[in-house]
C-alpha cells in the first residue's frame, strides 16, 4: 500500500518546516553566543579580568574532560546494548570490578584536586585588596553605594561624580568602598573582581583598564526597588584627557558636603550624571563610620 501524493507532499512540507526552524534556532543560538563574548567577563580589558578568564577557561576544560566522555559513552552504551545487537552480552550476576571502581573514584578525585588547586592559587593571586604589580602610582577612588545610585569620590583631586566613573587608562585603580544602607556589590565585568560594599565597613579593590573605552558597571546584588537601574559607565580615557576632565569638573562648580550627601542618601532611582567640584574633608571616612554631621567643605587641589 503506497501513500498518496498529497500525503507525501504534506509530509515533505512538514519536514522542510522543521528543518527551517532548526536552522533558525541554530543561527540564533550561535549569534547570541558570539554576541555574549563581545562584552562581559569573556571580553576583559584589564589584568584582573584576563586572569579570571584564564581561570574560567581552565575550570571549563577540566570539567569537560569528564562531561564529554560521559556523554559519548552514554551514547555508545545505548547503541551497543540495543535489542538487535546479538554480540552484546547480558550479565545479570555481575556486580563488582576493582579496575572500574578505581577509574570511577580516581577521576572525580582528580577533578576536585585540579579545581581546588585553581581556586586556591587564584584566590591568593587575585586577592582584591592586594595592589597590582605596577610601577605607576595608583589612582585612589572612594566608592559609596547609595539607594540606588553610585557615588565616586576622588580624594586627591578633591572632586566627586555621581553614576559615572572616569579613570585614566593604563593607571592602577585603588578603590575603597562602603555603603549607606544595605550591602551591595560593585562589579565592572570587563575589568573583573566584584566586591561587596557594606555599611559601617570599608572594603578594598584594585583594578586597571588597559586601554581607553567605556565599560558597564553595575550592582550585582539585589538591594530594593531601584536595583535594576543601579548602573554606571566606567570611562577609561587617555591620561591627558583625564586631567582635562578633572579641570572641567572643578570649573563646573558644586559642593558635596554633609547637607548635599544627606539628600543623595535618600532612596531615589538613577537620575543622570552629576559632578561636584568640592568635597568635604574626610567625607568618605565619616560615611563609612556612620557619621556625616558637621562636615566642612574642602576645595580640591
Amino acid at each position: 500500500m503506497h501513500a498518496s501524493p498529497d500525503r507525501m507532499s504534506a509530509q515533505a512540507a512538514r519536514t522542510r518546516s522543521v528543518s527551517a526552524r532548526l536552522r533558525v534556532i541554530s543561527i540564533t543560538s550561535a549569534t547570541m553566543l558570539m554576541a555574549s563574548c563581545s562584552e562581559g567577563v569573556l571580553d576583559p580589558h584589564g589584568p584582573v579580568g584576563k586572569a579570571e578568564r584564564v581561570i574560567l577557561y581552565d575550570s571549563t576544560a577540566i570539567m569537560l574532560a569528564v562531561i564529554v566522555p560521559v556523554i559519548v559513552l552514554t551514547l555508545v552504551f545505548a547503541w551497543w546494548f540495543r535489542a538487535r545487537n546479538r554480540q552484546a552480552r547480558y550479565r545479570p550476576d555481575w556486580e563488582y570490578s576493582g579496575r572500574i571502581e578505581m577509574i570511577i573514584w580516581s577521576i572525580p578525585a582528580l577533578v576536585v584536586l585540579f579545581l581546588g588547586g585553581i581556586a586556591w592559587t587564584g584566590s591568593h593571586d587575585l586577592e582584591p585588596s592586594v595592589p597590582l604589580k605596577e610601577t605607576t602610582a595608583p589612582l585612589d577612588i572612594e566608592v559609596v553605594s547609595l539607594d540606588w545610585r553610585w557615588l565616586f569620590i576622588y580624594p586627591h583631586e578633591g572632586i566627586a561624580s555621581l553614576n559615572r566613573l572616569v579613570v585614566p587608562a593604563g593607571v592602577p585603580l585603588r578603590f575603597r568602598l562602603t555603603s549607606t544602607t544595605v550591602m551591595n556589590s560593585f562589579f565592572v565585568p570587563q575589568l573583573g573582581s566584584q566586591i561587596y560594599a557594606m555599611p559601617n565597613m570599608v572594603t578594598q579593590l584594585n583594578l586597571k583598564a588597559d586601554e581607553p573605552g567605556t565599560f558597564e558597571g553595575l550592582s550585582a546584588m539585589f538591594s530594593g526597588d531601584g536595583f535594576s537601574d543601579m548602573r554606571f559607565d566606567l570611562v577609561a580615557t587617555e591620561p591627558e584627557a583625564f586631567k582635562d576632565w578633572v579641570n572641567a569638573t572643578k570649573a563646573q562648580g558644586g559642593v558635596l558636603d554633609a547637607r548635599t550627601f544627606e539628600e543623595l542618601s535618600k532612596p531615589a532611582k538613577a537620575d543622570g550624571v552629576q559632578t561636584y567640584a568640592q568635597v568635604s574633608e574626610s567625607l568618605f571616612d565619616r560615611i563609612s563610620s556612620g557619621s556625616t554631621a558637621t562636615v566642612s567643605p574642602q576645595r580640591g587641589q
